[in-house]
């Protein structure tokens, strides 16, 4: 018999009431079945609470997103003309931005550099989003020379008008000419150094251009000799480097606001539109330039 000090549960006193006594290990059989159920219980009803609780967080979350969903449709209600408002505001400052990404030119203007471009892929290239033509030295002059090749000045024919059409007038033109590293050496009664050969060559670029009708208030010239390569400069110079440059800007004056001055230079005057000043072909005594 178990001791009398053992409290059992009433289940087990009935049995033991009804049968007399029990061998040992029936009645610890019979507590060992007890203690199993009565955790599983106790583990039953942790799981209630646990499920109780997360049911009462979410019944929590749901009621916020139903005030929130409330806010906003009263928001939507009562503030439809700030949104439209706001929209149509947004939609004005990306079509700024999107106006800015494509460079300060029309679209106009755009498509017919870029035609010519594309006819003279040896000689010019056009890059829209800075407004920028750039012409290849080595197809445009000769070695040493600021004179114009035949080509080039038939392609700058073709960019005057394009200048001189309404949606160009406003535009302001920079011609800026570049050359290597290369001294200057058999030419140096003209060209005395490379900043000087590379703004006389700007200068023929412009030279043409005004003969072509374009403006010459709109003209702005400068050259930079070999202090901004565009690639490294090697034991002959390089030939990206050698080139002349049209920057074309929107204009901080109104032309029609200048009083009249100048006059056109003796090269302007004395050479007819669409002719140019041949010199003497000689063969190249140092690297192209």
């Amino acid at each position: 018999m178990a001791p009398s000090r053992i409290l059992l549960p009433l289940s087990s006193l009935a049995l033991i009431g009804l049968t007399g006594c029990v061998p040992q290990a029936k009645y610890d059989d019979l507590m060992t079945a007890y203690r199993s159920k009565e955790q599983q219980v106790l583990t039953l009803q942790g799981d209630l609470d646990s499920s109780r609780a997360n049911e009462e967080a979410l019944r929590i979350q749901l009621a916020r997103a139903a005030e929130d969903l409330r806010l906003a449709q009263e928001m939507m209600r009562g503030g439809g003309g700030d949104l439209a408002a706001l929209q149509a505001r947004y939609e004005e400052l990306l079509k700024r931005v999107n106006g800015l990404d494509t460079g300060p030119l029309s679209e106009s203007v755009n498509e017919a550099l870029t035609l010519i471009a594309n006819q003279y892929p040896d000689l010019l290239e056009f890059d829209a989003k800075r407004g920028m033509l750039r012409f290849k030295s080595d197809v445009t002059f000769d070695s040493g020379s600021a004179v114009l090749s035949a080509k080039a000045s038939e392609v700058i024919r073709k960019i005057g008008p394009v200048l001189n059409s309404p949606d160009a007038t406003s535009l302001e033109v920079k011609v800026v000419g570049h050359t290597d590293t290369q001294p200057i050496v058999r030419v140096r009664d003209k060209h005395p150094t490379n900043v000087h050969l590379s703004a006389h060559r700007a200068i023929s670029v412009r030279d043409e251009l005004v003969r072509t009708g374009v403006k010459a208030g709109r003209f702005q010239v400068a050259g930079y000799g070999e202090f901004r390569p565009i690639v490294p400069n090697g034991a002959k110079g390089a030939r990206e480097n050698r080139r002349v440059e049209i920057f074309l800007t929107p204009m901080s004056f109104d032309l029609a606001d200048i009083p009249e001055g100048g006059s056109v230079t003796a090269i302007e005057a004395s050479t007819p539109s669409g002719t140019r000043t041949v010199q003497p072909s000689r063969q190249p005594e140092e690297p192209t330039k």
